[in-house]
């Protein structure tokens, strides 16, 4: 029997809505908010009114772009967290509506866990290379950077994480330095492509285990700025795309000597990458060529899910709805990846 779930996602700053079939997507829109660009980041209350604002008409048109009405549905998946508050409560809220209106179950998911399992969706005219279970996969974004060890559709274990920021904040708040526009990690990755990534050097962190630390070279590239606009006011604009491409590499050579550690010590050798930063043409690049030398089977997502969609979430949904997973009515919204653990 065919199974369809509706995602809805709001953690951020884009409201999305898709419809699955089985695995297959059928449809996935997505409304961005461009009123966060002047501001150099994202303003929680200006993302949650343009939330209020975008929800019906995302919805209404992911299900007519699927082909199908509203009492195809068979259930509603939506992200639970983590994210902003106030974005996800719109998300959320609608969710229950809809559901009560439609008499379905609804599935929670971890916005996150949702990043992971878009390596299982299907388009309409073509099936995706799926990862095998167990594999890794190096997760990040602008708010996190994780290893995760992937057993199977409802086990999975980070084993590694960053203690302070993530990758892509890394990339945003040194872009934000350079005088780039937001977000700042696209125009790096553009930027370091006529760059010379060997040119300058950055501090590289030195963590135990499996574990990230990028706030060490975030104060290493603001103070080598500092020190040497002191003597050259243009340096920035003089050498713009080799400090774009020498951060890039100092950053893409941290996250990779970690995962390439994790799959020696988990003798894995299914590696997948996902989240905001796995847009990023360096990373695929270095992802890729280090599998062709270890011997990995690699997987890279389609660009289209690298950035917040629901088609993520509607798949994570589907395999919960497989397994009878359904979410209460009096489920709320969690900010923080520890609060699922502390309210399941």
């Amino acid at each position: 029997m065919d199974i369809t779930i509706l995602g809805i996602e709001s953690s951020c700053d884009d409201t999305s809505a898709a419809v699955i079939r089985n695995t297959t997507l059928l449809s996935n829109v997505i409304a961005s908010q461009e009123v966060h660009r002047k501001y150099g980041g994202v303003i929680p209350e200006l993302a949650s009114r343009a939330h209020q604002q975008n929800i019906i008409p995302v919805i209404d048109t992911a299900i007519k772009e699927a082909g199908i009405s509203a009492s195809e549905i068979d259930g509603i998946a939506f992200t639970r967290g983590p994210g902003l508050l106030g974005s996800l409560l719109v998300g959320v809220s609608f969710a229950k509506g809809l559901a009560l209106s439609l008499d379905v179950p609804m599935m929670e998911i971890n916005h996150l866990q949702g990043h992971i399992f878009s390596h299982f969706i299907d388009l309409p005219d073509r099936e995706l290379p799926h990862p095998r279970f167990p594999f890794l996969c190096l997760l990040v974004s602008g708010g996190h950077s994780q290893i995760v060890l992937v057993k199977d559709y409802a086990e999975m274990e980070i084993i590694g994480t960053t203690i302070d920021d993530a990758a892509g904040e890394a990339f945003d708040n040194c872009a934000k330095v350079m005088g780039l526009p937001y977000p700042g990690g696209p125009v790096i990755d553009r930027l370091a492509k006529e760059g010379a990534p060997q040119r300058f050097k950055f501090a590289k962190p030195s963590v135990d285990g499996l574990d990230y630390s990028f706030s060490g070279l975030k104060t290493s590239f603001l103070y080598f700025l500092r020190d040497e606009m002191r003597d050259n006011p243009d340096f920035i604009e003089q050498n713009k795309a080799d400090l774009c491409a020498s951060l890039q590499s100092t950053i893409i050579d941290t996250l990779l000597n970690k995962l390439v550690k994790a799959a020696k010590q988990y003798d894995i050798d299914e590696i997948a990458i996902a989240g905001g930063v796995s847009a990023n043409s360096g990373l695929r690049n270095a992802v890729a060529a280090e599998g062709r030398k270890r011997g990995w089977n690699t997987y890279l997502p389609e660009f289209k899910f690298t950035t917040d969609n629901a088609a993520m979430i509607a798949i994570t949904g589907y395999f919960k709805y497989q397994r009878g997973e359904f979410a209460p009515m009096d489920i709320a919204p969690v900010s923080r990846i520890g609060d699922f653990s502390k309210t399941e």
